[in-house]
C-alpha cells in the first residue's frame, strides 16, 4: 500500500484546480467526493485520488504510473480508478488526472441530485415468501 496523503490537503488542491462554481462536495467513499452535474468527478482520500474516468478510458488511465482498479466491496469499480499519492502529489500529475474525469463526466448527463438509479425492497415491502 502506498503512502498516506492528508485528503484535506489533497482536497484544497481539488478545489483551487476547478473552477469555484464547477463542483459540489459531498462525504463519500471515505473521503470527500467532488461532483459535476450531479455526477461524481473524483474523491480525495487518505488513500489517494478516485477518479471517474468511464470505461472507454480505462486502459490508458490504468496505463499511468500510480493508477490502479478501484474496488469497493470487494467487486471492480468499471470506469473508476485509484492513483495513489505519488500520482497526485504535483500540480501536473493532479490536473491530469482532474482534466482525464473532467472529459467524461462533462459528457455524461445530468444525474438529479438524489435520484436513485435503483432501490432494494425492504422485507416491510415485499410480499411474504411464506404466503405463497
Amino acid at each position: 500500500m502506498g503512502a498516506a496523503i492528508d485528503p484535506q490537503v489533497l482536497a484544497a488542491r481539488v478545489r483551487n484546480a476547478l473552477p469555484a462554481k464547477f463542483a459540489s462536495e459531498k462525504r463519500m467513499f471515505g473521503g470527500i467526493t467532488f461532483m459535476v452535474n450531479g455526477n461524481m468527478l473524483c474523491c480525495v482520500s487518505k488513500r489517494g485520488l478516485m477518479a471517474c474516468v468511464g470505461a472507454a478510458a480505462e486502459p490508458e488511465a490504468l496505463a499511468r504510473p500510480f493508477a490502479s482498479p478501484c474496488f469497493g466491496s470487494g467487486r471492480r469499480m468499471a470506469g473508476f480508478v485509484t492513483v495513489a499519492p505519488p500520482g497526485v502529489a504535483d500540480a501536473d500529475g493532479l490536473n491530469y488526472w482532474l482534466a482525464l474525469a473532467r472529459t467524461y463526466v462533462e459528457a455524461t448527463p445530468r444525474n438529479a441530485s438524489g435520484q436513485k438509479r435503483w432501490r432494494r425492497k425492504s422485507a416491510a415491502t415485499e410480499p411474504s415468501r411464506a404466503a405463497a
